[in-house]
């Protein structure tokens, strides 16, 4: 089932790629937050084809209707992952697909067609990046590690967000290796598993940003958590943690009371 998974995505990402390079639609659906007509394109066939291949599975996608009452057997679908990257051409973005059977993961992927690089992983079957095997680092020392971040589009109207964002870089740039911002939650948790960076942190994503990426990291030997060094529940938890595992606590420490 995960030829099957790949190849879908791998047919979603020619009309990615069309989309990247042309002239497309743009709307907001919020001060910062944009959508494509290529957003819509890319879910509509993505689900169409998913649908056919998977039966039995609901879906839970970015730009259509979702009732996360419904998640048990489900396919979370984030169309174009770093909307805005799209939009401007940077090349950090990303089709995304977790597939969670009775609830608990089952299949992942996580393309960038711009760079063609995809990640996919089995539950059980271990973490790939383009066919080759990929693990977290073994970082022990906050001090030397690479973190990446990313900042919530309700950073405009909440100051509680902004807020946090200003005080978890104010506490945890001075004690790690440095910080990225590089706008694809997806990539940078597959980043994470792959072992370019040693941990990720953001807070109000959604579960199509994360699905894929969990099961990816998780496959990789990685760790998910909330701030608090609890399980993460990625429909109901504020901040995401993604860590190489070593260096949780470290990270907890310093974004548990913000």
């Amino acid at each position: 089932m995960l030829e099957i998974l790949k190849n879908i995505v791998l047919e979603a990402g020619e009309l990615f790629k069309e989309g990247y390079y042309n002239n497309k639609k743009i709307e907001f659906k919020g001060a910062k937050d944009l959508v494509t007509n290529y957003d819509v394109a890319v879910e509509n066939l993505l689900i169409e084809k998913l649908t056919q291949s998977f039966e039995g599975f609901d879906v839970i996608a970015e730009e259509s209707k979702n009732n996360y009452e419904t998640f048990y057997n489900s396919i979370i679908i984030d169309p174009i992952d770093g909307t805005t990257n799209f939009v401007n051409k940077v090349p950090h973005c990303a089709i995304s697909v977790g597939i969670y059977k009775n609830k608990k993961p089952y299949l992942a992927v996580v393309y960038n067609p711009i760079l063609d690089e995809l990640y996919s992983a089995q539950v059980d079957k271990g973490a790939y990046c383009n066919g080759k095997r990929i693990k977290v680092s073994q970082e022990e020392d906050l001090q030397l590690s690479l973190i990446a971040t990313g900042f919530p589009y309700t950073s405009v109207e909440n100051k509680e967000d902004l807020d946090f964002v200003l005080k978890a870089l104010e506490k945890i740039l001075p004690k790690c290796q440095d910080i990225r911002r590089l706008g694809s939650a997806s990539l940078d948790i597959c980043m994470v598993a792959k072992g370019v960076f040693d941990a990720y942190y953001e807070i109000n994503t959604n579960p199509w940003d994360v699905a894929a990426g969990i099961i990816i990291l998780k496959e990789a030997g990685g760790c998910i958590f909330n701030s608090l060094g609890e399980e993460y529940n990625m429909f109901e938890d504020k901040c995401i943690v993604a860590t190489n595992g070593k260096i949780d606590s470290l990270l907890y420490k310093e974004l548990k009371d913000i």
